[in-house]
């Protein structure tokens, strides 16, 4: 049986990403916000759960704790029952307050641009701060959520095993004027069509350039 043809990894990252630029364009985040303070909230809120739910919430927090400085005046206890329905509600709503209370106390109320100011946030991780950056910045970051990692493996746009490494290969391999684009294609893509579970191959447009499906 003849082997395989193994695709360069040059020609799959140009393939997959020609792809989504020609036939997806731009995209942004499905988390609903206003302005600068309501996306790292609602980011924070979205670790290990659904932008559906999260979008479901707050609205009501945000009528609650309209800026950051009401947020910092808050006690976990009265934020809690705002996202009770949210993933890990007792410790995201100590994160958010404390938050607050460092951003007003260290950065004025405004949020930082830096990685490593931004993750001197409590709640504020890796992941969060890369979303943040890319999306109120524009720096040439990509957020590797739970999505991008497992699309980007099977896709054979890395080998990482863990976040950090599949991030940097994708830096690696996309230029950074497209970084912040490529998260949100990669993550779309792992949400309605490369699911965790019964990936919808048989619809996928990118299959024959996917790693795990077709082998190349």
């Amino acid at each position: 049986m003849a082997k395989t043809k193994r695709i360069p990894i040059a020609e799959r990252y140009k393939a997959v990403l020609d792809y989504f630029r020609e036939n997806v364009g731009p995209q942004q985040s499905e988390l609903l916000f206003r302005n600068p303070y309501e996306l790292l909230v609602a980011v924070i809120l979205s670790a290990q759960c659904t932008d559906k739910r999260v979008n479901a919430v707050t609205p009501a927090f945000f009528d609650a704790f309209p800026i950051v400085d009401t947020l910092a005046l808050a006690s976990p206890e009265e934020v809690f029952p705002y996202i009770k329905s949210v993933t890990y509600p007792n410790s995201k709503a100590k994160n958010l307050v404390a938050m607050a209370k460092k951003m007003v106390r260290d950065f004025n109320g405004e949020i930082p641009a830096t990685q490593e100011e931004l993750m001197s946030l409590p709640g504020v991780g890796r992941k969060t701060a890369n979303v943040v950056m890319s999306v109120l910045y524009n720096k040439p970051v990509i957020a590797v959520d739970t999505h991008v990692f497992r699309v980007a493996r099977r896709l054979g746009l890395s080998r990482g095993n863990t976040p950090f490494a599949v991030e940097k290969d994708l830096e690696r391999h996309i230029k950074p004027s497209d970084r912040p684009i490529a998260h949100h294609w990669l993550l779309l893509h792992g949400r309605y069509i490369c699911t965790a579970r019964a990936p919808k191959c048989t619809e996928c447009p990118i299959a024959e350039w996917c790693k795990e499906h077709s082998g190349n």
